[in-house]
């Protein structure tokens, strides 16, 4: 099985705290576009969750339910990104621009990234 994803990785003095005023937009712009927005009680408490750390310049959780996209924030450097399982119903393509558009106009400085293959690999336990 593959998935796509788009990634956005913080660069220069961009951190997470700077995410937190533009993340209610780019979480349901892409949620929007997906045609996966939860009910509204739903996604306050999913935008509060995540606003909580970023406002104290955490890594938040992102939006990690199992759906079409995905946007998940790695452990291992400033970076979020949305995943799809499946290209043929999402257009990560524009979710990729619409989030750019965001970061771009609240000055947040990233490079972007795609991966258009990535497997999943199973661990071999001997």
């Amino acid at each position: 099985m593959a998935k796509t994803s788009v990634h956005f990785i913080l660069k220069g003095k961009s951190d997470y705290k700077d995410l937190a005023p533009v993340f209610p937009k780019i979480l349901k712009t892409a949620l929007e576009i997906s045609d996966q927005v939860p009910e509204e009680e739903e996604m306050e408490m999913i935008v509060q969750l995540n606003l909580d750390d970023l406002e104290q310049n955490r890594k938040p959780e992102g939006y990690i339910r199992k759906a079409r996209i995905r946007m998940v924030f790695p452990l291992d450097r400033k970076e979020f990104y949305f995943q799809s399982y499946n290209n043929k119903i999402v257009d990560l393509n524009k979710i990729r621009d619409r989030t750019a558009a965001i970061l771009d106009e609240a000055g947040i400085k990233y490079d972007r990234t795609e991966d258009d293959d990535i497997k999943f690999e199973f661990p071999v336990y001997k």
